[in-house]
């Protein structure tokens, strides 16, 4: 009898699983048949440079003027110097095939457990009748001037809208505008600009019940691309606007403050206060952090979330949304926008020794999961980052999450938001390499015997 589609993609994950500990074990063992005792040696003193480095990099950013240039020193010539130990000893080729059997290791491994692990559940999309009323706000600053590069405010008012476009030269209160368009009948809200000003208009439309439509024209456009939204075009995102489906998701309150992306807490927080932090920002943040991250300035933190205390963290961001941190491909992305969970980081390193230790171990730093955050301080006030823009709370400051409180209309053609690789687990490699390479096996008592469950799996 054939074998089903099932079977084969199991057996295909099986010998995928196989050659990614294979891919491994060759890596690991190459050093040693290429070059003996010496190359492990060599890999010992790379790993020890790496460290160094690492080291020195905070040097770099906790000190000051010798120790300062001489630190920047140490961190350029420490890689240097292991390249040229490797180039010495004639072991590049050594490192270069171990470094693509590492390559080889990790995307077998990613194709093994593709499926065998939590599925990213997809946004639900709800069908809703065109708006009649739409009224948008545009940033004429926004992106470098992506307002006029794609002739947004034309192509609004041709659709429809009412557009009314914020003036740079002066401060205008984003959500009073929002709540004058409510009164005026608008049944949708919608922003051209920074993730800063979404949030403002975001909390005016889940007040009222009304989608809100965001429009990529920002600089970063972290909450559009968590969306899916097209952001090489924002024009495309007024396509919702005769062709659009509606999204459920939550949003965030740091006190009665709204953000879509995060709030930062400690380091971040400060030095986005500062005023030339928006002309220069490596610059004002080599300045500030000597002083931040040494705990000379700056209020000393407590972070309570749920059920866990974090004690004096020099930084703690607060998102809307977990953010996935432990796997490069995937990082600074968050697979869900509904979950009802806000994502919580706490950062605290105090030495050159621990900089290099969560080097070794990125999950070092604290992070979870909570429904509730409070952050406290030595301080009455709190400098935050909110979405990236500066604002002062008094102390202590409860964040909190609206589970789906935001209905976010998109177009129903764009990119979407692509699947995050798994989680590399070699643990769940080991067992799937060593499952029976068939999905079901006729026993002769009659019964059918299956390989043994994934615990991370969903029952069906």
């Amino acid at each position: 009898m054939g074998s089903t589609a099932s079977e084969r993609l199991h057996r295909k994950q099986v010998w995928a699983a196989r050659g990614a500990l294979a891919s491994a074990a060759a890596a690991a063992l190459l050093p040693l048949a290429g070059g003996g005792v010496r190359g492990v040696l060599l890999l010992v003193v790379g790993l020890a440079g790496l460290i160094v480095t690492v080291a020195a990099l905070w040097w770099v950013l906790s000190r000051r003027g010798v120790v300062r240039a001489g630190a920047a020193l140490l961190a350029a010539v420490a890689p240097i110097s292991v390249v040229v130990l490797f180039v010495w000893e004639s072991m590049v080729w050594v490192i270069a095939v171990s470094g693509l059997l590492w390559c080889a290791a990790v995307w077998s491994g990613r194709y093994a457990l593709r499926s065998t692990g939590l599925r990213q559940g997809r946004t639900k999309e709800y069908r809703t009748p065109s708006p009649k009323r739409p009224f948008l706000l545009l940033n004429p600053r926004s992106g470098g001037g992506k307002v006029e590069k794609f002739a947004l405010r034309e192509k609004a008012e041709e659709l429809g809208a009412r557009v009314v476009l914020l003036d740079p030269e002066r401060h205008q209160d984003v959500a009073a505008l929002a709540r004058e368009a409510v009164a005026d009948g608008a049944d949708l809200l919608g922003v051209a600009g920074g993730d800063g000003t979404q949030a403002l208009v975001a909390a005016v439309a889940a007040e009222h019940d009304l989608p809100f439509l965001v429009i990529s024209a920002g600089t970063r456009n972290h909450f559009a691309l968590d969306l899916g939204l097209d952001r090489d075009d924002p024009a495309t995102c007024l396509d919702a606007l005769t062709d659009g489906v509606e999204l459920r998701v939550d949003l965030c309150f740091a006190g009665d403050h709204p953000f879509v992306n995060n709030a930062s807490f400690g380091v971040y927080g400060t030095v986005v206060q500062s005023p030339g932090y928006r002309d220069d920002k490596v610059g004002t943040a080599l300045d500030l952090l000597p002083d931040l991250l040494t705990r000379r300035r700056g209020a000393r933190l407590t972070a309570h979330a749920d059920g866990t205390t974090f004690a004096d963290p020099q930084a703690v961001l607060v998102s809307n949304n977990p953010y996935r941190v432990d796997d490069p491909l995937g990082f600074g992305r968050r697979q869900r926008l509904n979950s009802g969970r806000m994502g919580v980081l706490a950062v605290k390193v105090d030495s050159a020794v621990e900089a290099a230790e969560l080097l070794l171990d990125p999950h070092g730093f604290g992070a979870v999961t909570a429904r509730e955050v409070i952050i406290d301080a030595d301080e009455a006030e709190l400098e935050v980052g909110l979405d990236g823009e500066a604002a002062t709370l008094a102390t202590p400051v409860r964040c909190r999450i609206a589970r789906r409180a935001l209905r976010v209309r998109v177009p129903r053609e764009r990119p979407g938001v692509p699947d995050l690789p798994p989680r590399l687990d070699w643990r769940r490699l080991r067992k799937l390499a060593a499952t029976v390479s068939r999905t079901a096996v006729p026993h002769r008592s009659g019964h059918t015997y299956r390989p043994p469950r994934d615990e991370n799996r969903p029952a069906a």
